[in-house]
């Protein structure tokens, strides 16, 4: 797979005017419709080094090579994944699940030791989901959104990596309790195989349940009302 390679330009011109850390936070498994959302953290200080080989996107490169790159990312930069669950999603939306995620990996970066002292979040994306998810009396935490950051920002890219490494992994083990689902190769993902499932076996707690709702006039079509999906998920 092509990929472009992401660089430390947007980093570097904060630093330049004054930060010491930025945190690139990059979201995963937003549109699947099983499994959680996951949302990874890098954080990056003043002194980094240049980018690591190789570094992309996640979506630019192949499973393998995701795999190679955890280990170097996770040398390069202070790391951390957060998770919200597939129920928590159908019971609150996927704006305040991805809120959820993202506020649990940066209470990870902070256990590790991260200071947020002079840092800022480089968010993925043109909206700020991150913001309104922080506990109320935390210290206050800069968030600046990026269209396309996880393909330029370097920060961002190594966050979207270990998310993306860590929810497959995920999705590979609840494979072998459900195997007709083929999260194996689907990732929680809505192929074909994995339509064809829920309507041979029904549905799993894993997956978000209001969303297959949603999805049922397009890709359930083989019911003949809401009320059929209805029955099928509970």
């Amino acid at each position: 797979m092509s990929a472009v390679r992401p660089s430390l330009r947007v980093e570097k011109a904060f630093f330049a005017a004054g930060r010491v850390t930025v945190i690139g936070v990059d979201e995963v498994g937003r549109g699947a419709i099983a499994g959680p959302v996951a949302v990874g953290a890098a954080a990056v200080t003043i002194d980094v080094r240049r980018v690591p080989q190789g570094l992309a996107d996640s979506k630019a490169v192949s499973a393998a090579r995701r795999t190679e790159l955890v280990p170097v990312v996770t040398r390069w930069a202070r790391t951390a994944v957060g998770m919200a669950s597939a129920s928590y999603v159908d019971e609150q939306g996927i704006v305040p699940a991805l809120g959820l995620a993202g506020a649990r990996a940066l209470s990870s970066l902070a256990d590790s030791g991260v200071s947020f002292d002079g840092a800022v979040v480089l968010l993925d994306g043109s909206f700020d989901w991150l913001s309104r998810a922080l506990p109320p009396g935390s210290s206050p935490l800069d968030v600046t959104v990026r269209v396309k950051a996880d393909r330029d920002c370097a920060s961002v890219a190594a966050a979207s990596i270990v998310a993306k490494v860590e929810r497959d992994a995920l999705m590979v083990a609840a494979h072998d309790d459900a195997p007709h689902y083929a999260w194996a190769s689907n990732k929680g993902y809505g192929s074909t195989a994995h339509y064809d499932a829920i309507r041979s076996v029904g549905a799993h707690p894993l997956h978000r349940k209001s969303w297959l709702h949603a999805a049922s006039s397009v890709a359930l079509d083989g019911f003949e009302s809401l009320g059929s999906v209805d029955g099928l998920v509970r």
